[in-house]
């Protein structure tokens, strides 16, 4: 089995320190010295793997989306389920995670699309790149979807969109208004989007 090198384990326990208090408090909230402190490493370990906090809060991005597109692939690769089932129970993580106060990382897009959108261009485009990607996958869920019937047949690309763009607006309503209001409205309306329609 494959271990980490001493490098290796103490830049990812200072990403891993810093996804919990980015997620608590925000990026900018954030100074250098809290994550140090928390984090117990010097300051010269952070330089030593990430030149500056920007490009930490770059590498943090990366390895969120690293992480969450092979738990999309374990869950969108099981073809036991149809490609509505696949599809439902993503969503329906997703609602389970926000609803229950953004444990951990989960909830770090939906923390940081919107404060670092003009503060990093790096980490705005790891943002987007990041969600391009799971956008894909969602593509080609729908498309398996379409194929086994179980979701009716429309756009996968631009479906997959306008349901990933919709999921972030009620995630960010969710936090505004502390109500599952929102999430459970885009829950119901993904379905009647996906759900073919009965034949007469």
């Amino acid at each position: 089995m494959k271990t980490e090198s001493p490098t290796q384990s103490t830049r990812q326990h200072i990403l891993d320190v810093g996804y919990k208090l980015i997620v608590a408090k925000g990026f900018s909230c954030v100074g250098l010295s809290q994550l140090l402190q928390a984090a117990e490493v010097p300051k010269g370990s952070f330089y030593h793997y990430f030149k500056s906090k920007e490009q930490f809060g770059e590498a943090l991005i990366q390895g969120y989306f690293e992480g969450y597109k092979t738990e999309l692939d374990s869950l969108f690769g099981n073809t036991s389920l149809s490609g509505y089932e696949r599809l439902m129970t993503y969503w329906q993580r997703w609602l389970t995670a926000q609803t229950q106060g953004c444990i951990d990382q989960k909830c770090l897009v939906v923390k940081l699309s919107a404060e670092v959108a003009d503060l990093s261009e790096a980490m705005r485009l790891a943002l987007l790149k990041g969600s391009a990607d799971v956008i894909q996958r969602l593509t080609d869920c729908i498309t398996a979807g379409i194929e086994d019937a179980s979701i009716a047949e429309r756009d996968p690309q631009s479906t997959a969109e306008m349901l990933y763009h919709m999921w972030l607006g009620a995630s960010l309503m969710n936090k505004l208004g502390h109500s599952s209001d929102a999430l459970d409205r885009a829950i119901q309306t993904t379905q009647s989007v996906l759900q073919p329609k009965p034949t007469a």
